[in-house]
């Protein structure tokens, strides 16, 4: 695969020029506002695992709607046994991608930290992650995938659910009295990379955000850029109904990574692949780019497609986070 996008040196310096809607602080005050009207009634059910180095909890909390949303927290069992609140890292799944099994979830806790895993509604029937948390909403007619699924109405939108369920599970894993609440952590690649820079914009007291190869930025040019799933959804449902994009991207800048990122202003770690045809090196740039947060950095794969650092980036992340999780 060539490189296909902007060369580096104009990616470090590309901005979007898509506002964000006059009223997008509103919706999400409001939104957040309407989730926290239900109880979040946080519920934490040991798991008997043959896992010796962890304590695994089934996790079930109220999303967006008052919804159960599921998710684990992994905990270091030597941790859990000292009774000791520990910094955590709340992490979001890519796209199709449920919580999966817990031992699909070892590495945070590994290094010594609690470890949230949020189930994504309605997804991880993707073939290598299972989910268990139904989307009970449904929408008018939609490109199957879950781009598109109540787009023609940002308060219809799937993605508002998401974000909502998103920030919630941090409320959720700063219930846990292992949880110490002033030292969290978001984190996520591709969804949930997109997902960890919304929480970034919408929770303002994180403390670091780790989105990697991010989706679900810079939605204009992501959908002319790359043909390639997920983006094409978008482009493939506007061919079917033949009809222009103006109050498709309109919902959409109520969900851009780009405008989130500029409302954060927690240390960032990002990560961008210059050859991924998934989440164009653009689009994660006019995030990074916009993102508020004075402490950011991010790890260029220049010869990568949507795979980014994989173990590389794993390992950047275990050596970064520790100096913002440290105890305060």
């Amino acid at each position: 695969m060539a490189l296909f996008d902007l060369p580096l040196d104009q990616l470090r310096t590309y901005r979007p020029h898509h506002p964000a809607p006059p009223d997008f602080d509103e919706f999400w005050l409001k939104t957040l506002a309407e989730a926290r009207e239900h109880d979040l009634g946080a519920r934490f059910e040991p798991v008997d695992v043959p896992l010796t180095g962890v304590q695994v909890l089934d996790v079930t909390y109220a999303g967006y709607g008052g919804h159960p949303v599921k998710g684990w927290l992994i905990l270091p069992a030597h941790a859990a046994a000292a009774g000791d609140p520990l910094p955590a890292v709340v992490e979001y799944i890519g796209y199709g991608g449920g919580r999966g099994l817990p031992h699909m979830h070892l590495l945070w806790a590994a290094a010594g930290f609690a470890h949230f895993v949020m189930d994504t509604r309605g997804q991880g029937s993707g073939g290598w992650a299972q989910g268990d948390t139904p989307d009970p909403v449904g929408s008018p007619p939609a490109y199957p995938g879950f781009l598109t699924r109540g787009v023609e109405d940002p308060h219809a939108y799937y993605y508002r659910r998401v974000f909502t369920d998103a920030v919630r599970a941090v409320e959720a894993a700063r219930s846990h009295p292992l949880v110490d609440s002033a030292r969290v952590a978001v984190a996520g690649g591709s969804q949930g990379g997109g997902i960890s820079i919304a929480v970034g914009g919408l929770v303002p007291d994180l403390a670091a955000v780790l989105p990697d190869v991010p989706f679900l930025c810079d939605f204009p040019r992501a959908a002319t850029l790359t043909d390639h799933p997920p983006y094409n959804e978008i482009g493939l449902y506007l061919k079917s109904r033949r009809i222009g994009g103006d109050s498709v991207f309109r919902t959409l800048s109520y969900f851009d990574g780009v405008h989130f990122a500029a409302r954060a202003h927690a240390p960032a770690l990002f990560s961008v692949a210059l050859q991924d045809l998934t989440c164009p090196p653009s689009t994660v740039f006019g995030a990074f780019n916009a993102y508020a947060g004075e402490e950011k950095t991010i790890e260029v794969y220049e010869f990568n497609e949507h795979e980014g650092g994989g173990p590389y980036q794993q390992q950047a992340q275990l050596r970064w986070l520790p100096r913002y999780l440290t105890a305060r």
